[in-house]
């Protein structure tokens, strides 16, 4: 079971079994709700994901790719947790800098990478994973 926590730690998370993608996403909203060039992200079922503390805020929006998806947040510090959305039905696109145990970060090394004509110059591509 991998936990979570935003910033201020007023909201947790927990996910527990294995996840279904593990990806790199480099597009415009990505960007802006990470403050970096690039997010990473575990795709996870929805049935192992839980909220163990607190109460998210949300905005839902149109992405690049046409879909609706909707960004869960704390409202005191502003952390994205996690987002969802119809063309990830069931599933839960849990933000991977949010994770508390390293041996959980060094696991979700990213296996695809997403909007990569968006990637910076300067960042490279992760090794091994698929380009898209």
């Amino acid at each position: 079971m991998a936990t979570g926590s935003c910033f201020c730690g007023n909201i947790k998370i927990s996910t527990s079994g294995e996840p279904v993608a593990k990806a790199t996403c480099h597009c415009l909203d990505c960007r802006k709700i990470s403050g970096s060039t690039y997010s990473t992200n575990l795709v996870v079922p929805e049935d192992g994901f839980k909220i163990t503390q607190g109460t998210p805020k949300s905005i839902s929006k149109t992405g690049d790719s046409g879909n609706t998806i909707t960004s869960y947040f704390c409202g005191d510090c502003g952390t994205t947790l996690f987002r969802e959305g119809a063309i990830f039905p069931n599933m839960k696109i849990l933000k991977v800098g949010v994770l508390d145990d390293y041996d959980a970060l060094n696991k979700a090394k990213p296996t695809t990478e997403l909007y990569v004509k968006h990637r910076v110059e300067w960042v490279p591509e992760t090794p091994g994973a698929q380009q898209n």
